[in-house]
């Protein structure tokens, strides 16, 4: 018998989620996603359970995103089982976000994508030195989902708009700094974090305070000037002649960094932070999201960018279109129109909109 991909029992008064696909650095499959909801909504109001903890199997990492392959082999067809994924992924987010008891997320080692979905929401979510934080997206063609327009869409100084666009790769202190990790502790010290926090849920916050170390000088401080002057452009035509026109070793690592992405899912991001950031409810940002992510997934550019990252290998991508400016208002515009009324997302019923 193969091990299950997820683990969740309940622990003292901790109901406990544990990713267990360690291979394949737990990325997410629709089955992964169902059986996580499942567990949150039994434990929703069970008064045995008092706290809930997410982690992981194995020294790998949290989570490095959704099972890519599968999308990509959907998308090559006619796309139903992307789109299933999608939608049943995104209910699981937006429970996440409006979920009634204390959650905690362990960010240890990679959380990328799909796993920064399941932790951003939780209201504990600690770091470690092992810690690499990216939404990396826009490099195969997708775009920063998973809630990203809500969150990265409300980050000060464009962070979040850096972030989306170049796909950075960041560590604990900069997750600090951003918030995106309200705590962070050393990675040995985990496991007995995690066993103080079953033994007393209730103390949660004592509990990550005392075990909780200083990450050290946030590098992204150095730079936080730069990009809120560089990406404050209202078109990515105007952040790349901001970038070019700069003149520092800095733009000019940034200007290579997004030569290398999808012009498309480029520009797909800048609007899709803005609505993000300007969305009354999560529930209407997924909502959002879930439309560009059943036609982007079917587009010329999550194909090839699969192809050239996780098939061949060969780092060429073929973006089509190829410039900035070749990607057109009307493309964004088709991308971002609501869905058939039978076919847009909605949250699971009883969960807050």
């Amino acid at each position: 018998m193969s091990e299950p991909e997820v683990l969740c029992r309940v622990e003292g008064g901790v109901g406990r989620i544990t990713l267990n696909r360690p291979k394949a650095l737990h990325a997410l499959t629709t089955n992964m996603c169902r059986l996580m909801t499942d567990a949150l909504l039994a434990w929703r109001d069970d008064p045995a359970v008092d706290l809930v903890l997410l982690d992981h199997s194995g020294e790998r990492g949290f989570c490095a995103g959704g099972d890519i392959r599968m999308l990509a082999e959907s998308a090559a067809g006619d796309g139903r089982l992307a789109r299933e994924f999608f939608f049943t992924e995104y209910r699981l987010n937006h429970l996440l976000f409006h979920y009634p008891k204390p959650t905690v997320a362990i960010m240890d080692g990679i959380t990328m994508g799909g796993g920064v979905g399941l932790s951003r929401p939780c209201r504990h979510r600690v770091a470690t030195e092992r810690t690499t934080f990216a939404m990396p997206e826009t490099g195969i063609g997708l775009f920063p989902d998973v809630g990203g327009g809500w969150y990265l869409g409300r980050m000060p100084g464009q962070i979040g708009l850096w972030l989306a666009l170049t796909g950075a790769r960041i560590k604990a202190a900069d997750c600090a700094r951003l918030e995106i990790a309200t705590d962070v502790v050393e990675s040995a010290k985990i496991p007995d974090l995690k066993a103080a926090i079953v033994a007393e849920p209730s103390q949660v916050e004592a509990i990550l305070t005392a075990w909780g170390g200083d990450a050290g000088q946030p590098p992204i401080a150095a730079y936080q000037d730069e990009i809120a002057r560089r990406f404050a452009g209202d078109s990515l035509e105007a952040i790349l002649a901001s970038l070019e026109a700069a003149g520092t070793d800095w733009a000019a690592e940034q200007l290579k960094v997004l030569g290398t992405k999808s012009p498309q899912t480029m520009k797909v991001a800048l609007r899709q932070l803005k609505l993000g950031g300007e969305a009354a409810t999560f529930a209407e940002n997924m909502a959002m999201e879930y439309r560009i992510g059943a036609r982007v997934v079917q587009r010329h550019d999550f194909i090839e960018g699969v192809r050239a990252v996780i098939v061949d290998k060969d780092n060429a991508p073929r973006w089509d279109p190829p410039t900035a400016r070749a990607v057109s208002e009307a493309l964004l515009d088709e991308i971002f129109a609501p869905l058939p009324a039978d076919q847009e997302w909605t949250p699971i019923d009883g969960v807050p909109q």
